[in-house]
């Protein structure tokens, strides 16, 4: 285990999804061993329906805001890992963020492209809520263990 938590920055378009689960996700389930952040290339609105999936989790992101990469970059923070969350259809957009640490990518589809009635786009936002809980899973057991 390392002798201080790995520090972790998500980052995506609009930090108004992805993003944030992730980065709440890797908080709660890390016991300390991980300190996460999140970030936008355009910070953008939290997405309500977001709110609502992860509180069906049992996590409140509510309080939230969006941020972006600059706010990071100008303060001179650095990050162990910076893991882009972008759709592979949107990685060209994905945003780059300078500094060391390891680069790993992860694609989630974006739920600001939802559309239609609201509990079919909750179904959906489940459906990538879950994905990002799995990959943060795996993503602790792999990094702890290294």
């Amino acid at each position: 285990m390392m002798a201080r938590p790995g520090k972790v920055l998500f980052v995506c378009i609009h930090n108004s999804a992805r993003s944030q689960m992730a980065e709440a996700f890797l908080n709660c389930l890390s016991d300390g061993a991980f300190e996460a952040s999140s970030a936008g290339l355009e910070p953008g609105t939290l997405n309500p329906v977001v709110v609502e999936a992860m509180s069906e989790a049992g996590i409140d992101i509510s309080r939230n805001r969006t941020k972006g990469v600059s706010e990071f970059i100008n303060n001179g923070i650095g990050f162990d890992y910076v893991i882009t969350v972008c759709d592979d259809a949107s990685a060209e957009r994905c945003p780059f963020f300078p500094g060391g640490g390891k680069r790993i990518h992860w694609s989630f589809p974006d739920p600001s492209a939802l559309t239609g009635p609201h509990e079919k786009m909750l179904m959906a936002v489940r459906a990538i809520r879950d994905d990002i809980r799995e990959a943060i899973m795996r993503f602790i057991r792999d990094e702890s263990d290294a």
